[in-house]
């Protein structure tokens, strides 16, 4: 090619605009501070369109349902709506002073606690089998991962009726081994069902994560810690926890919140938060008190105090944990 034609293709080139369809939407495209690719909205009005949606959600199934929470919170309602009185914070004295709803706390944190670390544990223990499959390990992780489709309700149905005390077939396995299982009418067998069923559903939550964090870890550190001696449970006790730990981390954090907030699907359709109250958590009480008692002061004072000890236990692994989480590898 001549270096004339060249020299033209070459200011062709220069002159050709960069990312076109980016200008077309009326992005202005430049180099960062920190060397990335900065985008720039000079018509306001695209900005605004593209996060629309995500504010119209978060308006109408957040910042509303809240402050609704928050209004009612101060004030008794009767049933019907007709009337509404300012009471102050009477509806958290007489929440606190509970002795129902402290047992319901006390329940909740036992709950939550064991179903987080339960769930952590075994999760962790499927993800370590997973390089030891080697045949049918597709259909390993589909079998896991089955559960994560399966809704919370349908979930709660279907353990209902394996340990169904007349019907169960696994109910009728643990009769014919001598225990009297009865979950309508035991408390500890009603609060065992709801925790092994909020633990299967949740177990393919932190086996996905846990997989991709194993398979982060470095090959070559792998490796050297074979050539050292170290056995496989050695090396992953040593080498791969220590270093998933900021995965671990943020696991624990979500165990909590869905102990928290997602397990009322399970407990309303194997227990209904029975018998005597055994299994009635705090987001259960919620439901209870404000639909089936109808009273909705409680409840939403009730729903804010459990907002509040979500933030809390939040922050408090934050601090305590993450101090001991290291995230260089």
């Amino acid at each position: 090619m001549p270096a004339s034609d060249a020299m033209r293709l070459g200011e062709g080139a220069a002159t050709r605009p960069r990312f076109p369809l980016r200008r077309s939407l009326g992005l202005a495209v430049g180099p960062s501070e920190v060397g990335l690719k900065a985008s720039h909205f000079p018509r306001p009005w695209l900005a605004a369109g593209l996060v629309a949606p995500q504010l119209l959600i978060l308006l109408f199934f957040f910042f509303i349902p809240t402050w609704k929470a928050l209004s009612l919170a101060f004030v008794q309602v009767d049933p019907f709506g007709g009337t509404t009185i300012f009471v102050g914070l009477d509806n958290f004295t007489g929440l606190f002073s509970s002795p129902e709803y402290r047992d319901s706390a006390v329940l909740t944190l036992w709950f939550t606690v064991v179903q987080c670390f339960v769930t952590l544990f075994i999760a962790g223990l499927l993800a370590f089998a997973t390089d030891v499959v080697i045949r049918g390990r597709a259909i390993y992780k589909g079998v896991i991962l089955l559960p994560y489709a399966i809704a919370p309700a349908i979930s709660g149905v279907l353990w209902a009726f394996l340990f169904n005390p007349t019907v169960g077939p696994l109910a009728h396995m643990l009769h014919e081994l001598g225990y009297a299982w009865d979950p309508n009418r035991r408390p500890f067998d009603a609060l065992l069902l709801v925790s092994v069923a909020a633990i299967w559903k949740h177990v393919c939550y932190d086996y996905i994560f846990l997989v991709a964090a194993f398979l982060a870890v470095p090959a070559s550190v792998m490796e050297a810690g074979a050539i050292d001696g170290a056995r496989p449970v050695r090396r992953f006790l040593t080498i791969t926890l220590p270093m998933a730990a900021p995965t671990i981390f943020f696991l624990i954090v979500m165990n909590f919140v869905y102990g928290l907030f997602e397990t009322f699907g399970i407990i309303d359709t194997i227990t209904h938060g029975g018998p005597a109250g055994s299994t009635n958590t705090l987001v259960y009480k919620v439901y209870q008190d404000g639909f089936r008692q109808l009273d909705l002061g409680s409840s939403a004072a009730q729903s804010v105090v459990l907002m509040a000890i979500a933030v809390l236990f939040t922050i408090l692994q934050f601090r305590a944990v993450e101090r001991k989480v290291n995230y260089q590898v």
